[in-house]
């Protein structure tokens, strides 16, 4: 740079100034050191973690923490980690216990283990969830799904949660990666399986009303007795008082002439009716003979 700063005072036509030549050389000294300084450090961000890679001895076995940080220029160079956790949606259909085809969504939580970074990164790469979770999503879920029924499924759903979530826990450690949070978002069976709660459901209603049926026959039947019953011993009863007494029936006839007169008397109509189509003439000596050979 002192060379140049000296052409370019030849090039104006003056002789450059004694010093000159000194001071563009502690300049572009100076000027270098700032640039090397600059190259020297780096800094990680929060909820970051960084690793070190030495063109001699490759990936450092050490994790740099949040903060500033340095390194010798272009001999070495870090590589950069966000550790917080990250969300992920995974579906697969699987198989139940009782062969019913049942699609599952998980919801994961995940991160790479801090104090793991130079292996993670050196058996997976920074696309580590891509390799490794859609995996052992589907192997843990099919696994434990294929223990349960499709109806133990739903009603002990919460168990089915837990233990998918220990699971995959347990196999996600094996590659280095955390899990926050495991959660079944969504469970839902196939058409077939539907068709077939939907005809149960059919098959008992129809049961039930069968069986209502039956018991309506079985009350009605009775109630037919029991008033067969009735009427038999309400006409025993008849016989005896008309045997007993005659008056019996003279009083009925008087009730049921009573209820002819009231309805004649609320017609429009006039009607004209002796005392024998009444029945009032129970005074009448031949009364109880004409109703003997009657039948009554």
């Amino acid at each position: 740079m002192a060379d140049k700063l000296n052409d370019f005072a030849n090039k104006m036509g003056g002789k450059a100034p004694k010093g000159v030549g000194t001071g563009a050389k502690l300049l572009g000294v100076g000027l270098a050191g700032l640039y090397g300084l600059q190259q020297s450090m780096f800094t990680v961000e929060g909820g970051h973690r960084a690793i070190m890679f030495n063109r001699i001895g490759g990936i450092q076995d050490y994790a740099l923490a949040e903060g500033l940080h340095f390194r010798l220029p272009w001999f070495q160079y870090p590589i950069v980690y966000d550790i917080r956790a990250r969300p992920r949606k995974i579906t697969s259909p699987t198989g139940s216990k009782d062969l019913q085809m049942v699609n599952i969504s998980l919801r994961v939580l995940s991160r790479p283990d801090a104090h793991q970074l130079p292996n993670l990164h050196k058996e997976l790469g920074n696309d580590f969830d891509e390799k490794v979770l859609p995996s052992i999503c589907n192997e843990v879920l099919k696994a434990v799904v294929a223990k349960f029924n499709a109806s133990q499924l739903i009603t002990q759903r919460q168990q089915v949660s837990m233990l998918v979530r220990k699971n995959l826990t347990d196999r996600a450690r094996d590659f280095n990666i955390i899990l926050d949070d495991v959660s079944l978002t969504e469970l839902s069976f196939g058409k077939e399986y539907a068709a077939a709660v939907e005809a149960k459901q059919i098959a008992q209603q129809e049961a039930q009303r069968a069986a209502y049926t039956v018991e309506k026959a079985k009350q009605e039947k009775q109630q037919k007795i029991v008033q067969a019953e009735g009427e038999a011993a309400a006409a025993s009863m008849i016989g005896e008082a008309i045997t007993k007494d005659p008056g019996y029936l003279k009083l009925r006839k008087l009730k049921a002439s009573a209820q002819i007169s009231n309805v004649i008397s609320q017609s429009q109509n006039r009607v004209y009716l002796d005392g024998q189509s009444l029945m009032l003439n129970v005074t009448d000596p031949t009364y109880d003979l004409r109703e003997i050979k009657k039948g009554i």
